[in-house]
């Protein structure tokens, strides 16, 4: 990416705004992802890690049925229909999402019993592909909001792994650190290969990393 784009700017401490907020708004201004997200119409910065995700790992390359968990604001199923206009797609979010030209979403919580069938229903068959971009709301303490969030990987895994078909992908954000290895050694049972990854759009700063579980062994009797 360029380095151009001018000098940093600054943004001054307005009264009802904290400090934080206000580091955190300096921090978008001046974010060249963020620039480069408004240029190319994706809704969020994070449209770059999935792209930079598939760049190293192929993980969109031939995929016909695709599951947003997360979805929200929408920045992943963007790229997902730019790289695969011909895929099904379907988004899952507690939160409302603005429509997307050709995304099936669903304002739902993906853990509800009925979630796995409506999802599937919609997609005409199994997803060969299950991304989440899922962070559980922090509360401040790292330990704390590392748990939380590792809790969350479990529930996705174990949706990815009830509704993929055999050969699918399975990627979600972890923490610093990665997945722990009991979830490792989960990903490895059901999966040909686990990986981690930091994109070059997740902030230096940022504790985030991402999982990629790729070659889904597919579900064996009685499980």
């Amino acid at each position: 990416m360029s380095r151009g784009g001018g000098l940093r700017q600054r943004v001054k401490t307005a009264r009802g705004r904290t400090a934080a907020s206000t580091r955190w708004l300096e921090r978008q201004l001046n974010d060249p992802y963020v620039r480069r997200a408004k240029a190319d119409g994706y809704r969020s910065r994070a449209a770059y890690k999935l792209l930079e995700l598939d760049e190293r790992f192929a993980l969109l390359k031939g995929r016909r049925r695709v599951v947003d968990l997360g979805i929200a604001p929408g920045g992943w199923s963007q790229v997902v229909r730019r790289r695969l206009p011909q895929a099904e797609v379907v988004g899952i979010d507690l939160l409302p999402v603005d429509p997307i030209d050709g995304v099936t979403i669903f304002q739902l919580d993906f853990m509800a019993d009925e979630a796995p069938e409506r999802l599937t229903a919609a997609l005409g068959g199994a997803p060969d592909l299950v991304l989440s971009d899922m962070a559980a709301n922090t509360v401040g303490h790292p330990q704390t909001d590392a748990l939380r969030t590792m809790a969350l990987v479990e529930a996705a895994l174990a949706f990815a792994c009830d509704v993929l078909a055999p050969g699918g992908t399975f990627v979600a954000k972890v923490f610093a650190g990665g997945a722990d290895s009991t979830l490792v050694a989960e990903m490895k049972r059901n999966f040909a290969t686990v990986k981690h990854a930091k994109p070059p759009a997740s902030r230096k700063g940022s504790v985030e990393w991402f999982v990629v579980a790729q070659g889904f062994k597919g579900r064996t009797e009685g499980a």
